[in-house]
C-alpha cells in the first residue's frame, strides 16, 4: 500500500530519534552542570632526538580544564648553570577541554648537555 512505511524508513526514523535525543541530553548535561575547571595547560618533555638540522624535543602539551585554550604558547629552554643558552617556543593554534597536543621544539646544540625545562607562557579564551 501507498501510505505504509516499510521496515527500513521505521528503523531509520527510530535511529534519527534516538541520536537527536541523545545530542540533546548530552548538550542539557553540559549546560546545566556546575562549575566548570579553567583552562590548565600542563607541559611535558620527551628525550632529545638527533635530526639532520639539529636537534628535536617531544612535547606534549595538556589542557587538564574544562575551558578551551586558543593560541597557546609553550617555551622551551635549555639552560647550563640555570641560565638559558637556547630558547624554542611552540605555539597550539586550538587546544580543547581534556585534550592533548604533540609538537616538537628544535635546538642547534645538544639537550643533553644542560637541562630542559618547558613552561606555558600564555593562551586566549575563545
Amino acid at each position: 500500500m501507498k501510505g505504509e512505511k516499510n521496515v527500513v524508513e521505521w528503523g531509520v526514523f527510530v535511529a534519527s530519534l534516538v541520536l537527536i535525543g541523545t545530542t540533546l541530553a548530552i548538550l542539557l548535561l553540559d549546560a546545566f552542570r556546575g562549575e566548570s575547571k579553567p583552562t590548565d595547560i600542563r607541559v611535558q618533555l620527551g628525550g632529545p632526538i638527533q635530526r639532520a638540522e639539529g636537534w628535536a624535543v617531544p612535547v606534549t602539551i595538556r589542557n587538564e580544564g574544562d575551558e578551551t585554550g586558543e593560541n597557546v604558547h609553550v617555551e622551551v629552554a635549555l639552560q647550563r648553570d640555570k641560565r638559558d643558552v637556547e630558547v624554542a617556543q611552540v605555539t597550539i593554534d586550538f587546544l580543547p577541554r581534556k585534550s592533548e597536543r604533540e609538537a616538537w621544539a628544535l635546538f642547534r646544540e645538544n639537550p643533553d648537555s644542560g637541562k630542559v625545562v618547558a613552561r606555558a607562557i600564555g593562551f586566549e579564551r575563545p
